[in-house]
């Protein structure tokens, strides 16, 4: 794949602002070229409520409304020379940024902002399904807005006017495209997940491709293309295998195209020779771009070349204007589109209503949740145990082992001000932290490493290994994984000449194509992978045997609870959900962090005041 020139800017010349004021301005890097053909998508994933962009990350500071007039310039392109484009979501579009979860309720400023995205084939995440609320609000608002594009193959609803259990959306959507007539048959799974609200019921993979709709679906004569949109990661995956296989059983020799999600990571991989999937990132860091030359186009007449064998390719797109004008060949003048504008209003009117950059205090350093080791002193999780909940839970009554998943935290602490919005970015979950008292210290204290062997409870309790891999946060795989030397602590990207090293760090993907998927070339990250679990302990002096105390209150994050009682019986000692209460008054992980960082971490300007 070529490369493109460096903009012959001067070497330290910025590129405009994104919509939203207090974004950073993203910088000239060395990018590939969008490999555009007869038919393109469009991909975002699990984007989790970051549609106002990165307002610390200048590489992925773009948002939702930068996302609408990328489409419309891709979109016009494909008119003019008639191609055709296509946009995909495959959910998790909540929970995770201030933008949805600071509002009351959640998501009232989100849904419009979405909805004004063209979208053309959508399904659902597993997050929108957690709490009967949020599966409702994609009934009444997300699923009408998008109207035909909305895809739900195996997920159902129970109506919340008539009971009666219902599709969430249409089973499968057969189209055609706009200038070429492409014949499109789409399907729009979620994993076999079982953490949803009791108001939704999930079926099975293996279920749903035996029944008389799917088996009549795929037998359709009048298909050129397959489309498996999905909340379903593309590789190590048992529900897009078998989709894949059971496809394959009757139509051969039909192109595949599978676009998937939940793993927070780039990938794309090779099912057969007229087979792929992509998976495009998380929290609007990707926009994730996959295009196919070489396909029937039956529906109309089409001048494109048919070839024996469709030419599939794929780019990453880093979410920043500098990318975005020059894959649409635009500039800060001709790039803003009238309703891609007013969305990104929307947006800071959005934030400033919430009062999201609303600051409790400032970070001394950065702190990584998994750019950094565990144990380390600039490791988020290290922090979290060693100051935040002994500091939390000091003036606890009884000795107490307190234990949070480590999938409670979703993101790094930058340097500098720690806004309402950072809170949520850190930790969005409404969980709250539940207590067993008079637990044996000699098996409380043993809880941490059952939870953290997976063995054991997955051996002798039968506990899904995808259930149990959800209490860690998603780590990005497929980034690279050599050590790479110091990091620019302020994160911020640097102008490059075609004949520097790339010093931006960000994803140096490697997936079935090769290293050359993403779109700006970057410095490589190493990232760690961590426990499921940390613990921090309270009022209990382990100096000596003797001193050790003979029961203690066993508190944890509600979130796992049904992992500890498992923990808990595997060591001997079964306790019943009617056994746990409330702790902390019912305070979330959410404000603990943001009554610690407001008591803990002062911002200079707030010394200089003070000294006054």
């Amino acid at each position: 794949m070529s490369f493109c020139r460096v903009a012959l800017l001067l070497a330290f010349t910025h590129i405009a602002y994104t919509a939203q004021p207090s974004a950073p301005e993203p910088v000239a890097a060395p990018l590939r070229e969008l490999p555009w053909a007869q038919l393109n998508f469009l991909h975002t994933t699990d984007t989790h409520g970051w549609h106002g962009g990165h307002l610390q990350e200048p590489q992925y500071s773009a948002d939702w409304g930068d996302y609408i007039s990328f489409a419309h310039h891709l979109r016009k392109r494909a008119d003019d020379d008639g191609s055709d484009l296509l946009i995909v979501d495959t959910g998790d579009r909540v929970e995770g940024n201030g933008l949805y979860d600071g509002s009351h309720p959640k998501g009232l400023y989100t849904f419009d902002i979405l909805g004004e995205q063209q979208v053309d084939i959508m399904t659902v995440g597993n997050h929108e399904l957690y709490l009967k609320n949020a599966s409702e609000n994609e009934y009444y608002q997300t699923v009408p807005k998008f109207k035909n594009a909305y895809v739900s193959s195996n997920v159902d609803i129970q109506n919340p006017d008539s009971g009666e259990l219902e599709p969430l959306a249409p089973r499968f959507r057969k189209f055609t495209t706009k200038n070429q007539g492409i014949r499109v048959l789409a399907f729009g799974f979620l994993f076999n997940f079982k953490g949803n609200a009791n108001n939704t019921f999930v079926e099975d993979v293996k279920n749903t491709v035996e029944e008389k709709w799917f088996q009549d679906a795929i037998r359709s004569k009048d298909v050129d293309l397959f489309v498996v949109a999905g909340h379903v990661p593309v590789r190590d995956s048992l529900e897009y295998d078998l989709i894949y296989k059971t496809i394959r059983k009757v139509a051969w020799d039909t192109p595949i195209v599978f676009f998937g999600g939940h793993t927070h990571i780039r990938d794309y991989r090779k099912y057969d020779s007229q087979a792929y999937g992509i998976e495009s990132g998380r929290y609007m860091e990707t926009l994730g771009f996959l295009s196919i030359d070489g396909l029937k186009a039956s529906g109309k007449a089409s001048e494109v070349t048919v070839a024996s064998t469709p030419k599939y390719q794929r780019l990453y797109i880093d979410n920043n204007l500098y990318s975005l004008h020059h894959h649409s060949s635009t500039n800060a003048t001709t790039f803003p589109t009238e309703k891609g504008t007013n969305v990104s209003k929307a947006i800071s009117h959005a934030r400033s209503k919430l009062a999201l950059d609303h600051t409790f205090g400032c970070a001394p350093r950065d702190f990584w949740l998994n750019r950094a080791p565990y144990p380390a002193n600039d490791s988020l999780l290290t922090w979290l145990e060693d100051e935040v909940i002994p500091d939390t839970f000091s003036n606890a009554t009884d000795p107490s082992i307190i234990i949070t998943n480590s999938g409670a935290m979703r993101f790094d602490i930058f340097k500098g001000p720690f806004t309402t919005d950072t809170t949520y970015l850190v930790s969005p979950f409404t969980s709250g932290f539940r207590s067993i008292p008079d637990v044996p210290y000699k098996v409380a204290a043993q809880v941490l490493q059952v939870l953290n062997s997976e063995g054991p409870i997955l051996q002798d309790f039968d506990l899904e290994a995808q259930n149990l891999v959800s209490m860690r946060p998603p780590l990005p795989r497929n980034a690279e994984l050599r050590p790479t030397g110091a990091i620019d602590g302020s994160n911020a990207q640097l102008p490059l000449s075609e004949s520097s090293k790339p010093t931006i760090p960000g994803y140096t993907t490697s997936d079935d194509a090769g290293r050359d998927g993403d779109d700006t070339i970057h410095a490589p990250i190493r990232f760690y992978d961590v426990p499921n679990c940390i613990s921090a302990a309270v009022k209990i002096d382990s100096t000596s045997e003797d001193s050790l105390p003979e029961t203690v209150d066993l508190v944890y994050n509600e979130f796992i609870q049904d992992w500890v009682l498992l923990a808990l019986r595997y060591l001997g000692k079964k306790y019943e959900v009617a056994e746990t209460k409330e702790a902390l008054d019912g305070k979330t992980m959410t404000s603990v962090i943001s009554e610690w960082v407001g008591e803990h971490w002062v911002c200079e300007k707030d010394i200089g005041n003070a000294e006054l």
